[in-house]
């Protein structure tokens, strides 16, 4: 047997090697986000020419038999991603009991939700350890869950979709200490995703009140301060034609075609996907009891709603300072 005379790698070369799977890690993250749907519908319809028409048809077929499984979801990976951002998770509460079910409701959406996704969709800032008995879901746009290729990518995340009857499904289960991560700010809050600026799409948004309502669900208020600073983005005046053109598109697509940029791949001084060396801190507030009322009304609704906006705005100016913001920048509610 031969000796191996390769010298054993150095703790410089292993720690260059982490950092650049760290790095793919969330660069292949924020293509799988922008891109994956189109590749993957162009390879499909690709291969419908070929002999191998018949892949896209089972896949097919597949889909259709497996649709409601957008309705829940458990696994967690690509815990990568929080190693190559700097993203902590804190939280004011002791902790979240387990006894009861929450609806966490996250802010802002910035442009791709990173730190929604990062700290409830994956186990990289040790979510079960800070909340010990819950299980988490983060929920996505529907049409997400339905687009080949985004949906195998989400749904290995345990996400499940936004819409009422999957949110239902997961608040219904008999076994308490769900916790359901609505990013409620959505493809609108993403336009006004500007590095410095805390403008939150959440005046007139309270389904997410009805929801706790309905299943008697605790609300709890989180902040992800650093999110909007990740990426730097091409912002248009309201009233320009550009902006009226991307309301037009949300409307039509359900998302934000925003304009958006942050550093390359190989160098942080050219332009690129990979986000910016921001950090990002995500604050769990304390939870809002909420009674069950199987057909909440109108003022019951808009009465709770009031109390979670006052408890965000508290939560976001108790930390604003410790978060790096100046002492002058304050919540802009749309």
């Amino acid at each position: 047997m031969g000796v191996s005379t390769t010298p054993p790698p150095t703790p410089s070369m292993k720690t260059l090697k982490k950092q650049w799977l760290e790095v793919l890690s969330i660069y292949q993250y924020v293509l799988c986000f922008c891109f994956l749907a189109p590749f993957f519908a162009l390879v499909s319809c690709c291969l419908l020419l070929t002999s191998l028409w018949y892949l896209p048809v089972l896949y097919l077929v597949w889909l259709l038999l497996d649709w409601d499984t957008a309705q829940q979801g458990e696994t967690r990976w690509l815990d990568g991603i929080t190693d190559s951002m700097d993203i902590n998770l804190s939280k004011l509460w002791e902790t979240l009991p387990p006894d009861r079910n929450y609806v966490l409701v996250s802010h802002p959406h910035g442009i791709i939700a990173v730190g929604s996704f990062c700290n409830f969709a994956t186990e990289g800032t040790g979510s079960s350890q800070l909340f010990p008995g819950l299980r988490f879901s983060l929920a996505v746009l529907n049409c997400l869950l339905y687009l080949p290729g985004h949906r195998e990518y989400f749904l290995s995340c345990g996400v499940c979709s936004v819409n009422r009857e999957s949110l239902d499904f997961v608040l219904s289960e008999p076994q308490l200490g769900r916790a359901v991560v609505i990013v409620v700010g959505g493809a609108n809050e993403a336009l006004y995703a500007i590095p410095g600026e805390h403008c939150l799409t959440l005046r007139n948004r309270k389904g997410f009140v009805r929801l706790a309502l309905r299943h008697g669900a605790s609300l709890v208020p989180v902040y992800s301060f650093g999110e909007n600073d990740i990426f730097r983005v091409k912002a248009f005046a309201p009233d320009s034609w550009q902006h009226l053109f991307q309301l037009t598109l949300k409307k039509l697509l359900s998302c934000s075609p925003c304009i958006f940029w942050g550093r390359g791949l190989f160098s942080a001084k050219s332009w690129g996907l990979v986000p910016l060396a921001r950090p990002i801190t995500t604050v769990v507030g304390r939870p809002i009891p909420v009674p069950q009322c199987s057909q909440p009304s109108e003022e019951q609704v808009d009465h709770y709603h009031t109390l979670y906006m006052k408890a965000l705005e508290q939560l976001f100016e108790e930390h604003k300072e410790r978060c790096g913001l100046p002492a002058s920048t304050h919540l802009t509610f749309i």
